[in-house]
């Protein structure tokens, strides 16, 4: 495999399984797994997702959660800009700009109506990022939408 670029080689924090729990006002709701893996020999970094009925996952989550969802990272090398292409089961498909510094993942995107950002923060121990989504419809009020942990599993 040949050595991805610098700011792609940031996202080796990601590789792994995750368990990812979502939570709505500090209650949890919802559990998954998730597997970031290279893909094109470092070219870009896969992340695949699926419902798993974890104990004290939602029944509700699990009928009408976006699973499977699969994104794919990548760079435009003359900006060293990060990108996400995101899908998922319901058919909505988004772009989001990206950025990792090492501790902290941003992800946000701006449309018409429904803007989003994301904020994690890779734990010291590197098996632990725990973060938040917001939404804006009008791209300055910012609402909170639900907490998001990952814990590395493998």
């Amino acid at each position: 495999m040949r050595k991805p670029h610098p700011v792609l080689q940031r996202l080796d924090a990601f590789v792994g399984e995750w368990e990812i729990w979502a939570s709505i006002a500090d209650q949890d709701t919802a559990g998954a797994r998730t597997v970031f893996e290279w893909m094109e020999d470092g070219a870009f970094l896969v992340q695949r997702s699926d419902a798993k009925v974890v104990e004290g996952t939602s029944p509700e989550w699990v009928a009408n959660s976006p699973f499977p969802v699969t994104s794919i990272m990548g760079l435009d090398d003359a900006s060293e800009e990060l990108s996400m292409l995101y899908a998922d089961a319901r058919g909505v498909f988004r772009v989001y700009r990206m950025s990792f510094d090492g501790a902290t993942w941003h992800m946000w995107r701006e449309a018409p109506g429904f803007h989003q950002r994301f904020t994690g923060v890779l734990g010291d121990d590197g098996a632990t990022i725990t973060g938040y989504w917001e939404l804006s419809r009008d791209g300055s009020v910012w609402d909170h939408d639900f907490d998001l942990t990952y814990r590395k599993v493998a």
